[in-house]
């Protein structure tokens, strides 16, 4: 692994010991009690930047928001993994958008992430679940396919948003994310992302590490490196060891040392904000009309809206509907009139 260009681990191309072939089953139990921490490290020489993050608990939870088969849960969980690694310790507000649109059986994957530790998305094709690969692990790249991979960052005082392209890779997330990185970035990394799940197709583990060269790195530095992370196990071996993060940053900067000063913030899924959401959602129901409204209450006895990237459903009666169509027409006059006077 050579750091001049980026570089990828993942759970799937470097394995420790042997792992049962997971049943295909849905039955969804958060099982760990560890909590979810997204950690910042310098090395002592101020050469190497290092993040670490255990998302165990925030990838179950996006299992269990959108009903995950096994393949589809590790795809989606690596892809917030990775969308929270290249989002967090940023500029304030600002904000990093993933979309693998592969033609696998996934489908689109999209995750948001933003700078505080807030993540969340989607996969287009939840049920997705290709055979196994012949070593037993679950086939992601399959999963997602080839096609193309897009990162936007966005800021709300910058004019427009930055967005990069590249060719999906691997699809096995890690190794594509890494590759954006040094192709549309010229970010000299590593990163390395793992979803492991038990027989029961719980999440097991899940997390990450994005390791970044700082100017002026010397070249015993990055030998170093590369020889830790080389014969470093994967990330949810770590964790599955009941490492922590500060354990494994030690693991990752082995010879380099720690500075005493990192930061470290609670990544966590979602929520979409209730009451910004059952905004979005009246308006684009109100869209409809009030005809259309009343025709689908009558004849499906209830209106449901479902947001894509919570799963979180709302119902909504005509009178709402009504009242949200007669506000917005009695703004619009208001305005109008206003705007005659002046």
């Amino acid at each position: 692994m050579r750091l001049g260009r980026s570089a990828a681990c993942t759970t799937n191309r470097v394995a420790f010991g042997q792992r049962r072939a997971p049943r295909r089953c849905y039955n969804i139990v958060v099982a760990t009690c560890r909590e979810d921490v997204l950690h910042r490290s310098l090395s002592t020489n101020a050469e190497v930047s290092v993040l670490v993050m255990d998302g165990t608990k925030l990838v179950a939870e996006a299992q269990q928001r959108h009903k995950l088969a096994p393949t589809a849960t590790a795809a989606l969980g690596r892809t917030l993994l990775g969308a929270l690694l290249m989002g967090s310790f940023r500029k304030e507000d600002e904000q990093v958008q993933i979309t693998f649109q592969g033609n696998g059986d996934a489908g689109s994957i999209l995750a948001i992430a933003d700078t505080r530790g807030n993540v969340k998305g989607k996969i287009a094709n939840p049920a997705a679940d290709p055979p196994l690969r012949p070593d037993g692990k679950l086939n992601v790249g399959a999963a997602v396919g080839k096609g193309v991979l897009a990162v936007v960052r966005s800021h709300p005082l910058e004019p427009q948003p930055y967005t990069g392209m590249v060719p999906i890779v691997s699809g096995e997330v890690a190794e594509d994310l890494a590759n954006y990185l040094v192709d549309s970035e010229q970010t000299n990394s590593a990163l390395g992302l793992g979803v492991s799940l038990d027989r029961d197709c719980n999440v097991k583990s899940a997390g990450g590490w994005l390791v970044q060269i700082l100017p002026f790195c010397s070249e015993e530095t990055l030998t170093q490196l590369e020889q830790n992370l080389t014969s470093m196990p994967t990330i949810t071996t770590m964790l599955n060891e009941g490492m922590s993060v500060q354990d494994i940053t030690e693991r990752i900067l082995d010879g380099l040392g720690v500075l005493p000063e990192g930061q470290a913030i609670t990544p966590k899924y979602g929520p979409c904000e209730e009451e910004a959401l059952k905004k979005r959602m009246i308006r684009a129901v109100a869209a409809l009309g009030k005809q259309e409204v009343a025709d689908i209450i009558k004849q499906e006895g209830k209106l449901e809206v479902t947001c894509d990237l919570c799963q979180q459903t709302y119902q909504f009666s005509q009178q709402e509907v009504d009242d949200y169509i007669d506000g917005k027409v009695q703004e619009a006059v208001e305005q109008h009139t206003t705007t005659v006077q002046a």
